[in-house]
């Protein structure tokens, strides 16, 4: 009995991170801006880009408590905020909408250095969903155990989506245009769900507050 209600909270964690960070829908973007590079330098701009991104995430989800009370915020108001971020995120992901950068005259060097950390590190792969979800996420955790559960789904998540850009030219042969495409929709779709469920889980406390005159 005690096990389902965390499974569920891990379940429902990996779910808004996985759809957020979107590690399939970072293989196109991946491919478009390495395509010129060597399959040394792409690892290494994989290796940059996922880092940034998991440093970002866990420094956020550690310190958003703080963060809140610094600033005077609520959960409940970061929750609408998220939801509307959430909700037009998965309606340009229901579009197959993907963010495409040129390859200019810089050095390879400078390059990788430029891409790894934006647009790639951010905000491709820790965008403000993903920022907002960790944030979300960890204020939602009342043990240690579901705190590491977080921590874990974000290392995780990292994890696959590096091994997932070393072999990014191969994975983009496999699923295709029209497959990608799909796998983009299907999880814009999933999004706008989550994203509701966060706008009314944060507006129904709001409108009770405000209907008792606190």
């Amino acid at each position: 009995m005690t096990a389902s209600p965390l499974f569920e909270f891990a379940l429902l964690s990996f779910i808004s991170m996985f759809t957020m960070v979107n590690p399939i829908g970072v293989v196109p973007v991946f491919t478009a801006m390495t395509a010129k590079l060597s399959p040394q330098e792409s690892h290494r701009v994989a290796r940059k880009a996922t880092l940034t991104g998991m440093v970002i995430l866990l420094a956020f989800a550690l310190t958003g408590q703080w963060i809140f009370r610094f600033f005077s915020i609520s959960v409940d108001s970061l929750r609408v905020v998220g939801g509307v971020i959430f909700f037009f995120m998965g309606y340009e992901m229901l579009q197959a909408r993907l963010t495409r950068t040129q390859f200019d005259d810089e050095t390879n060097h400078e390059y990788i250095n430029d891409i790894a950390i934006t647009p790639l590190g951010i905000p491709i792969i820790c965008g403000p969903g993903a920022i907002t979800t960790s944030i979300l996420l960890m204020n939602e955790s009342d043990s240690a155990m579901e705190y590491g559960i977080v921590i874990g789904i974000i290392v995780g998540i990292m994890l696959f989506t590096y091994l997932l850009l070393l072999g990014a030219k191969q994975v983009t042969h496999i699923i295709g245009e029209n497959g990608n495409k799909v796998m983009l929709r299907l999880m814009g779709l999933i999004v706008m769900v989550i994203a509701v469920e966060f706008f009314f889980a944060g507006l129904t406390p709001i409108v009770r507050k405000m209907l008792s005159g606190g």
